[in-house]
């Protein structure tokens, strides 16, 4: 099956500074994600998509809410989540928000399921890390069982058993669009192929070549199982400007402070210039100029055969208005060349 590429966007909302370097509240953080959104419609991107997160230095904990509002303020763009950590929230509310959104907004809502890179959600709401594998296990089977929107009889470890229950509101499509954000597990992949639910991977550094195995499996699983012509989804961080060194530069202390304060939690060494510089040219930082990241895009489009690939635009803590010239330029100026790119090959 051919599909149309999908170039889109994702956010996590990370808490932004202004001009000054003056810290914005969270509240403004939130208005100027919506401001974001309402851009990527208006030039042209195919998604946009907004992570959770319940720590200080991201801002957005409830994207389905941010969804809401964009989908009164927008007309095309699909809406969705980057991601939604599952194991921590309850697939019936998940999916009764997201079938809400999409009625909202005539179709166009996604969501995106994930365990989340970081594990605040778990404690927060009274999950123990020991269940990390049960939790998103079983709820994601719920979950699945869920998009039948007909009578659900269900049962597992975590919660009471379901009998007949019907969840409502019920689309109109018949099922909230849904994806799985794949890491690089190879469990995760089959995982994704069993349930009928396509993935996403979220490649965050190294060349994306390192990900052929397991766009391969995901082919070979749907082959065994009669299922092929699962879309495939990619996630990757990036900033665009003008020129290269104009991009290059006004992301770097921005990707040096966020990469450093995760590493310090994680046991990471401290970030060099020169990481950055070969995560652009060699790795998975789609850092430059419009046709720079333009090429770069469609070489890992052509290279791992994805429907969809979305640029994390937002990296931590560039201001707003560095944020906004960059959806510019990516709905104006890198879709319409990835487009062209991949036309005459």
């Amino acid at each position: 099956m051919t599909r149309p590429l999908e170039l889109g966007l994702d956010t996590f909302g990370d808490a932004t500074v202004d001009a000054t370097g003056t810290r914005l509240s969270d509240a403004e953080v939130i208005r100027n994600v919506v401001a974001q959104g309402v851009l990527a419609d208006r030039v042209g991107v195919d998604f946009f998509g907004i992570g959770e997160h319940h720590r200080d230095d991201f801002s957005v904990s409830a994207p389905d809410m941010i969804l809401a509002s964009l989908a009164g303020q927008t007309s095309r763009i699909k809406l969705g989540t980057a991601v939604t950590v599952l194991s921590s929230d309850d697939p019936i509310r998940v999916y009764e928000r997201f079938a809400t959104l999409d009625a909202l907004s005539n179709g166009r809502a996604e969501v995106i399921l994930g365990r989340g890179s970081f594990t605040e959600s778990f404690p927060l709401f009274g999950y123990d890390l020991a269940d990390y594998e049960t939790l998103f296990s079983e709820k994601l089977d719920l979950f699945a069982t869920l998009r039948s929107e007909g009578p659900v009889t269900w049962s597992g470890t975590i919660r009471p058993p379901l009998k007949d229950q019907r969840v409502y509101p019920r689309t109109e499509k018949g099922a909230v669009t849904a994806w799985i954000g794949v890491g690089g597990s190879p469990e995760s992949v089959v995982r994704s192929v069993e349930y009928g639910i396509p993935m996403t991977l979220a490649i965050i550094g190294g060349d994306p070549a390192r990900f052929v195995p397991y766009v391969d499996l995901y082919r070979r699983a749907q082959e065994q199982v009669g299922s092929t012509g699962m879309p495939l989804g990619v996630h990757s961080p990036g900033h665009i400007a003008a020129t290269d060194a104009q991009a290059r530069e006004e992301l770097w202390p921005h990707q040096l402070v966020m990469r450093n304060r995760i590493g310090a939690e994680r046991g990471w060494p401290a970030m060099t210039e020169q990481e950055y510089v070969d995560e652009i040219e060699h790795g998975s930082l789609y850092v430059g100029s419009p046709d720079t990241v333009a090429k770069k895009i469609a070489r890992t489009v052509k290279l791992l055969g994805t429907d969809r690939f979305d640029l994390k635009y937002a990296n931590g803590t560039m201001p707003h208005e560095q944020l906004l010239s960059s959806i510019e330029l990516y709905g104006t100026e890198v879709i319409p060349r990835v487009r062209a790119i991949l036309d005459r090959d």
